[in-house]
């Protein structure tokens, strides 16, 4: 791979940001060749951080929108200054992990960055996807929700909320719509028959009844997935087991509907507040614009 840095070289090269190109066309431009592009400029104790470390990762991202690449320096350190690199500077050199040959801020500082922009919803799922590759652990997640820094407290609310059992975005997403209108569930849960054999494993278990909430996917859609699905759903009735499943539009405009329903199985009085919790959330994400 050549990187050209000032005039554009000729035809063949696509545009990276101002003034930086690559000798191949765009459709051919991978992630990490725009980002080794990038560090080219860049002093060697800069560290790719935010959406684009998060990217790099393969994290669960918020809804998709454009960003510039984001990088964090350590004090008094000189960097570019062009259109479509956003800089940080931190009060310390930023420590390094490299990934795919790739700078990156470790897991933890990139959650903490992340925290400065992004609301709980969006960082629920950021979060637990991190877990549950082992990107970090909650100890050090705590660790940087300690610092007297931006985005520390929106971490520090979000801690409790996490768990890398979680499979999907849109399970830590429903999960959170549980915790907020109080309703105690447990993630991953397996379920058997009276023999013991397995039956299934479930998105979320309402602890205490037989009632199963997941979320259903565009990939449900699927004959082969149908088909599947159904004889899933035959063993659970067969075991005496109730599953209630749910779109992504039902859960992020629909909670109402599915808080009333726990509401009437447990006997509980309708509370507009655990609605209200959960409407602010999804306002305060990037689902909810």
């Amino acid at each position: 791979m050549q990187v050209s840095r000032g005039q554009r070289p000729g035809a063949g090269w696509t545009r990276v940001g101002y003034g930086l190109y690559l000798n191949r066309p765009p459709l051919a431009c991978a992630q990490r060749d725009v980002l080794l592009a990038w560090g080219s400029l860049l002093p060697t104790t800069a560290v790719f951080t935010h959406l684009t470390a998060a990217e790099v990762r393969g994290w669960w991202l918020p809804s998709p929108a454009s960003h510039p690449v984001q990088i964090a320096v350590g004090p008094g350190e000189r960097h570019p200054q062009r259109s479509g690199l956003a800089v940080t500077r931190l009060g310390r050199s930023p420590l390094v992990e490299y990934v795919d040959g790739l700078p990156l801020a470790t897991a933890a500082e990139t959650l903490l960055a992340l925290s400065r922009d992004f609301g709980v919803l969006d960082l629920v799922a950021l979060a637990d996807s991190a877990l549950r590759t082992g990107d970090c652990t909650l100890d050090e997640l705590s660790e940087a929700a300690r610092q007297r820094r931006r985005g520390a407290p929106r971490l520090r609310e979000v801690l409790p909320l996490l768990d890398p059992r979680s499979e999907s975005p849109w399970e830590s997403i429903m999960r959170t719509l549980h915790r907020a209108a109080g309703i105690e569930v447990e993630p991953q849960y397996e379920i058997f028959d009276a023999n013991r054999r397995f039956v299934a494993r479930a998105d979320l278990w309402l602890v205490g009844t037989r009632r199963l909430h997941e979320y259903d996917g565009e990939v449900h859609r699927d004959l082969g997935t149908h088909r599947r699905d159904l004889s899933r759903e035959r063993r659970l009735v067969d075991t005496g087991w109730q599953r209630h499943g749910y779109t992504a539009a039902e859960v992020l405009r629909g909670g109402g509907p599915i808080i009333a329903s726990v509401d009437a199985l447990f006997g509980r009085c309708w509370d507009p507040d655990r609605l209200a919790r959960w409407r602010a959330l999804v306002r305060a994400s990037s689902y909810g614009q």
